[in-house]
């Protein structure tokens, strides 16, 4: 009775999977409530998953992954393949899907796709393309990348154990690396050739938001603060020093605005001088040294630093300098019930109620950037605020008055982790390292270089790292793995293998290699490649040794379909990675996958006995 509703839950689960009307990972956790609620599973065997290491190395991953974003590190790599491949959007394609071969050969395909998503979603952006024309075969070939060598999967491990286990030799290293080549080779011509019929090509809302048009530097461009934006040195001897800015009324007397100071610390042993931000305002007071950056007309900067005997920087002063760690700029709306409507900007109080200037006003298109105290704002103004980012952000959150458009969260993250590209790469080396030489288990390797990308502010703070966890991928993945715990509880795995091999033993040793590698690829289209090999390597070797066959092709032919899981998001961890960020739905991990594996059964059943004959 088990095992017809273990298969009752499953078949469910698949239709509901199929029909897209329900979120893929409610989809999982119905299934797993229903095991529980039908006796199947014991509560903790069904919540397992949520304590999996696979799960928790996921969840590291996508910080890691965060941090080569955030850093920059992500668009470089992207740059360098984009320089590589040329004008060539085709050898761009095929250098990446290498690349990513190249790394799942020494770190598991999950790790391999956590990895490589932030890279390939930008070089997609850049181009102008969809990242779905993309993130299915980044997925497929990490998971072939797995017959690369024997530590690229659990999978090869297990197999490699079985033989051990029944008194044969372990594979070697590189001894599946042929079959592995082969596979990558095969994987990579098949979708050069057909992924514009097998993928879809919308653009994906989630991964080609509009939010980067808003950024910062564009903000800057569109209300042309470059030409408005000047440089002053305080030099020791000025009449300003000592004095608070709202003593000078800069703004009533010249039309001009101190946006920014930068100042050298003087605190400690001052052997590493650290130039600091200060955002100005009323109580500001100046100091020596101090950098000035003044925003309105340059005749009025000129009369302003001739009459303070302050040094004009020559170089011109882009406006992005606005832009750093602790400051930043942003654009706000008049809401329609808003209090400031039909106020001028010099009564608002806007600095002292939020902590933050106002640098100009766009009204339908005309920017007002110079004596804006007597502007009288109206409904559909649209302001550029200046200041920390901290206030931008509680600014987001009180929208009686105005709503910010775009991210400002998100671009603060990316200001915290400016120039901290190098830093990153250096972490993502460590970890593949440490996941290459065992010193630690694989998620232990990788919650080290998560940890790390927070501490050395590639990630702005622990709240940026939970944001960028993609968690419907993290629950649809942790909740399906007591799948395998029921198949296996309820004996439904070797009723239906042994069936097959009581069905085919006629053919030969050749029809049981087919027949035992088929099902072991379907059964690995709902269950994760480790729990497939775990379930059918024992049955591929007894099958072997009680025909007289060569175990060694039985348990390749294991490792190899086990790999095969490409029909469906829940085939493995890196399909379910790929579905939210490429806005897959389920059909077409069929449409790209079943064709994939009728051509890969087609070349694997000649390429295996040709490297372990029977």
């Amino acid at each position: 009775m088990q095992l017809i509703i273990t298969f009752s839950i499953l078949a469910i689960s698949i239709v509901l999977f199929i029909s897209n009307r329900v979120r893929a990972d409610l989809v999982a956790v119905l299934a797993l409530l229903a095991f529980v609620i039908t006796g199947i599973l014991e509560p903790a065997e069904a919540l397992a998953g949520f304590s999996n290491s696979v799960v928790i190395m996921i969840a590291g991953l996508f910080v890691v992954g965060a941090g080569i974003v955030r850093t920059g590190l992500a668009q470089t790599a992207g740059n360098l393949l984009l320089k590589w491949s040329g004008k060539s959007e085709k050898r761009l394609f095929v250098l990446l899907l290498i690349i990513t071969g190249t790394v799942g050969a020494f770190m598991s395909n999950t790790g391999t796709v956590a990895l490589m998503l932030p890279i390939v979603i930008s070089i997609a952006i850049s181009i102008n393309s969809s990242p779905s024309k993309y993130l299915i075969p980044l997925s497929y070939i990490s998971s072939l990348s797995g017959l690369l060598t024997l530590i690229a999967t659990p999978a090869n491990l297990i197999v490699s154990q079985v033989l051990v286990d029944n008194g044969y030799k372990k594979l070697g290293f590189f001894e599946i690396t042929p079959v592995g080549v082969i596979a990558i080779i095969v994987g990579i011509l098949y979708f050069v050739v057909a992924r514009n019929v097998v993928l879809p090509n919308a653009k994906n809302k989630n991964a080609l938001k509009d939010g980067h048009k808003l950024s910062p530097k564009q903000l800057a461009i569109d209300y042309e603060l470059g030409g408005n934006l000047h440089k002053l040195i305080v030099p020791e001897h000025s009449p300003m020093i000592g004095k608070q800015l709202a003593e000078l009324k800069l703004p009533a007397k010249y039309h001009l605005a101190i946006l920014k100071i930068d100042r050298k610390s003087v605190e400690g042993m001052n052997l590493l001088p650290i130039t600091y931000q200060e955002m100005a305002g009323p109580t500001s007071i100046i100091h020596a040294k101090d950098i000035l950056f003044v925003q309105g007309a340059f005749s009025s900067m000129e009369q302003l630093a001739s009459d303070f005997l302050l040094d004009i920087d020559a170089e011109d002063s882009e406006a992005d300098v606005l832009v750093s760690k602790q400051l930043g700029i942003a654009e706000v709306l008049l809401t329609p019930h808003s209090s400031l409507i039909n106020e001028t900007v010099g009564s608002i109080g806007f600095r002292e109620k939020y902590n933050l200037n106002i640098l100009g006003v766009n009204r339908k298109g005309d920017y007002v950037l110079s004596e804006m105290a007597d502007v009288r704002l109206r409904f559909g103004d649209a302001l550029l605020v200046q200041g920390a980012w901290d206030e931008i952000e509680l600014l987001s959150k009180a929208m009686q008055d105005v709503v910010v458009v775009g991210q400002p969260k998100e671009h603060a993250s990316i200001a915290a982790a400016s120039g901290k590209a190098p830093i990153a790469g250096a972490i993502m080396l460590f970890m593949i390292i440490l996941m290459i030489s065992e010193v630690f288990p694989a998620v232990i390797s990788v919650l080290i270089g998560a940890v790390l990308m927070i501490i050395t502010g590639c990630l702005r703070n622990m709240e940026d790292a939970y944001g960028k966890m993609n968690w419907e991928s993290i629950v649809l993945i942790a909740a399906m793995l007591p799948m395998a715990t029921a198949l296996e509880k309820t004996g439904g795995m070797v009723i239906l293998s042994e069936g097959i091999i009581d069905l085919l033993g006629g053919f030969g040793a050749m029809g049981v290699l087919i027949g035992i590698y088929f099902i072991t690829m379907v059964f690995g289209q709902f269950i994760s490649n480790t729990a497939t090999a775990v379930l059918f390597a024992p049955i591929a070797m007894s099958a072997a040794i009680s025909m007289g066959a060569n175990p060694y092709t039985f348990l390749i032919a294991i490792a190899v379909s086990s790999s095969m899981a490409f029909a469906t998001p829940v085939a493995s961890p890196t399909n379910a990675l790929v579905m939210t960020a490429g806005g897959y739905k389920f059909f077409d991990f069929v449409k790209a996958g079943i064709p994939l594996q009728a051509v890969m059964f087609i070349v694997m059943m000649i390429v295996i006995p040709l490297f372990f004959p029977l």
